[in-house]
């Protein structure tokens, strides 16, 4: 069973855990699952310089059409990419919105980890022999 009795530093620790988890939101899975792909991060570099269709999006993979295709199913649910048929032509386009998401995330640890690197540092300028 998960008290809050202890040290202020423990209460601190849970009251953190629990805030995350309520924000935890469920897309980043996603999103970083479908960023976890070499041939995915290097269609979003590609959709991050304007819109492309499937064929274009193929031409610097060393894969078949269908595997890109694959590859912009999982973009597409993650919500990084979204698509449209034209014709006989679909265009992709990558959704800032939904990368922005991914970037906060990371953004909000790096701010936390440059904190406690922070306190570290101060407590060896005190503490030398430490």
């Amino acid at each position: 069973m998960l008290t809050l009795s202890g040290s202020g530093l423990d209460r601190c620790r849970v009251i953190h855990i629990v805030k995350y988890m309520l924000n935890y939101n469920v897309s980043l899975d996603l999103i970083f699952h479908a960023l976890a792909d070499p041939a995915r991060r290097i269609i979003v570099e590609r959709l991050s310089q304007g819109p492309a269709s499937v064929s274009e999006l193929a031409k610097p993979l060393a894969m078949s059409l269908p595997a890109v295709v694959q590859h912009l199913q999982v973009l597409e649910a993650s919500g990084l990419v979204r698509s449209e048929k034209v014709g006989r032509v679909r265009t992709c386009r990558i959704e800032p919105v939904v990368l922005n998401s991914a970037e906060q995330w990371i953004s909000e640890r790096r701010t936390s980890w440059e904190h406690h690197l922070d306190k570290l540092g101060a407590y060896l300028a005190e503490h030398p022999d430490a």
